[in-house]
């Protein structure tokens, strides 16, 4: 007896017809959010950082090692405990997370140490501008009795010249010099070590014309960060370090005991005056202000909206703007801090003071 087709034909249709049903287009997605842009004018004020500063005496390898050996080393302090390094630690991008440093004797600074990292591009030194340059900052921490507290540049000389490794290193980074073992000189060897101590980032690629360098969060960030106004002091290569500034421009600052420029000037113009940070590193590089007295960075940037630019930052700005500032972390080059193996003391090598 013959089957009929009829069941066979039905799933048939039912098939057709789901095909059919699932074939059809679905509904169109909503159209993306255009990526975030960076205005090309609004870079105008910035430049990438160089790979070095450099001085008016020209640099050697035999220079650098010696500046590099220099800072290290803690036989340039009365305690024998302290160097350069022990404030502004290379390896903590170039600080050492204190509000003030400890110095001699466990005694406190009344300055928070910025980072040495990029400060040789600063157009001065220190808080209050009272040294032009990375050498003749060098100088300053050696001799400060609350710091490093030698008592005197000749006694610097009488540790540097007690290690005849010393006297070698001097020897090939002063080789037009009949004694090449000097204070001066000391600085001038540090300083060329710390003109290098560059940290490119991401920031660096895209003002280079790598538009992808940065998220879209922190092309938000950085158009935040310069429609609120902070790009009025915060330009540059480094982002500051180019010019003084009164902290409280706009409303009084709460932590009025440093009388910043004014210490050093006696102008009263100059009160609670102090040089622009750079903003390079500073996600890594708080706590925050010349006192070190706010520990975290949201909370430094609602405080510069505040003191400085007389407005109150929202959430949402305070991370766009934090965001931005991240990608100013640079790169740190582990070869170049590398500590080095320091001379030996000899016979001749003064001991350590703890002394007053």
């Amino acid at each position: 007896m013959r089957r009929s087709n009829l069941p066979v034909l039905a799933l048939t249709c039912v098939l057709v017809a789901c095909a059919a049903a699932c074939s059809t287009p679905a509904p169109p997605s909503p159209p993306k959010a255009p990526e975030p842009t960076v205005n090309p004018a609004s870079l105008q004020a910035f430049a990438p950082l160089p790979d070095a500063v450099p001085a008016a005496q020209a640099s050697s390898p035999e220079l650098v090692a010696l500046g590099r050996m220099l800072f290290y080393e803690p036989r340039l302090s009365k305690s024998q405990k302290i160097s350069c390094n022990s404030c502004h630690d290379l390896a903590a991008y170039g600080v050492d997370g204190q509000p003030t440093s400890d110095g001699h004797k466990g005694q406190q600074g009344t300055r928070n140490s910025p980072s040495v990292y990029n400060a040789a591009g600063h157009f001065v030194q220190f808080w209050d501008g009272r040294a032009p340059d990375v050498e003749a900052q060098a100088k300053g921490p050696v001799l400060n009795p609350v710091e490093m507290a030698m008592p005197g540049e000749a006694r610097v000389v009488t540790v540097l010249t007690s290690m005849p490794e010393y006297v070698d290193a001097f020897t090939r980074a002063f080789p037009n010099e009949p004694k090449p073992v000097t204070y001066d000189n000391m600085a001038t060897a540090i300083g060329a070590f710390e003109r290098r101590l560059m940290t490119p980032s991401r920031w660096d690629a895209l003002l280079k014309g790598d538009m992808s360098a940065l998220t879209a969060e922190e092309k938000v960030g950085f158009q935040t960060f310069v429609d609120s106004g902070c790009a009025t002091c915060h330009n540059g290569a480094l982002l500051g370090g180019g010019s003084y500034q009164r902290i409280g421009l706009a409303k009084a600052f709460p932590r009025t005991a440093d009388g910043g420029r004014m210490n050093l000037t006696k102008a009263e113009g100059d009160r609670a005056v102090f040089k622009v940070p750079s903003l390079r590193n500073v996600e890594k590089t708080g706590p925050y202000f010349h006192d070190g007295g706010t520990a975290g960075l949201d909370q430094a940037i609602r405080d510069m909206g505040e003191y400085q630019l007389g407005k109150s930052l929202d959430d949402t700005q305070v991370k766009a703007i934090t965001d931005y500032l991240k990608a100013l972390t640079g790169k740190v080059d582990p070869d170049y801090i590398k500590p080095p193996v320091l001379p030996k003391s000899t016979a001749k090598t003064p001991k350590a003071d703890e002394g007053s």
